[in-house]
Parts: C-alpha cells; sequence; structure tokens
C-alpha cells in the first residue's frame, strides 16, 4: 500500500501465501477506503507455504502444524467484503487474463492462485547458511 502510494504512476504488485495473507488481510479495508490501486497475487496451496518448504526439503516431509486448508476463508468472497475486486484462477492463462486486467484497474484487486500443495519457492538459503549456499531448485 505504502509503495502504491508513494509511486502513483507505477504498478504494484504484492505476492504473498494463503497463510501470511490471513495475517495481513484486514489492509484490504486500508487499500480500498483510499483507492490504492495495489495488485495483490495470492499464492493459495493450503499450506503455510515457507514452513512446510523447511519441513519437507530439511525434515524429511515430517509435516507438523502447517496445514491450513480447511480453515482458510473464501478470499474472494473476503477480499469483495471489504469492497475489493477479486478472481480466482488455476491456470496460467486464466492468470495471465486476470493480471492484465488487475494491473489495469485503479482499485484494489486481488487474484487467488490455486497452487499445487508442496510447489516450492527458489531460491532459498538453508538456516546458518552463506548466500553461496543457496538452493536454486529441487
Amino acid at each position: 500500500i505504502g509503495s502504491a502510494i508513494g509511486m502513483p504512476d507505477r504498478n504494484v504488485v504484492a505476492i504473498i501465501g494463503d497463510g501470511g495473507f490471513q495475517m495481513t488481510s484486514a489492509e484490504l479495508a486500508t487499500a480500498v477506503h483510499y483507492k490504492v490501486p495495489v495488485t495483490i497475487v495470492l499464492l493459495n496451496n493450503g499450506y503455510l507455504g515457507m514452513v512446510r518448504q523447511w519441513q519437507q526439503l530439511f525434515y524429511k516431509k515430517r509435516y507438523a502444524s502447517t496445514e491450513i486448508g480447511s480453515s482458510n476463508p473464501d478470499f474472494i468472497k473476503l477480499a469483495e467484503s471489504y469492497g475489493a475486486k477479486a478472481v480466482r484462477v488455476d491456470d496460467i492463462e486464466s492468470f495471465k487474463r486476470a493480471f492484465k486486467k488487475a494491473v489495469d484497474d485503479d482499485s484494489p484487486f486481488l487474484i487467488e492462485v490455486i497452487i499445487e500443495r508442496e510447489e516450492n519457492v527458489f531460491p532459498m538459503v538453508p538456516a546458518g547458511e552463506s548466500i553461496i549456499a543457496m538452493i536454486e531448485e529441487e
């Protein structure tokens, strides 16, 4: 929101997972109130993704307290209840269309992207390691 207000001539895109979004979703009220044209790309895999990824890669998939899919709200209805525009997509072509529509819009816009449950994010640096130990792919 701050970036979009500070750079009104630029498209601002926030990329966040479903767990992280649940911790910050009330900011939609601020974005809608001030008509901040920010595009939110919500990656929904039903997990606390970063923690799940660590458990997968470093703890032999011993998942603990990371599955949140059953307790996720309907993110589209949530965004709309704040007055933001929202759409759910699950393939690249739908995402491309939604993204174009969102960045061309002059109001807050949420794109919920349904992704694979064990989709990982790279690069990442293992705990206690230097940047040269970066993992670039699975």
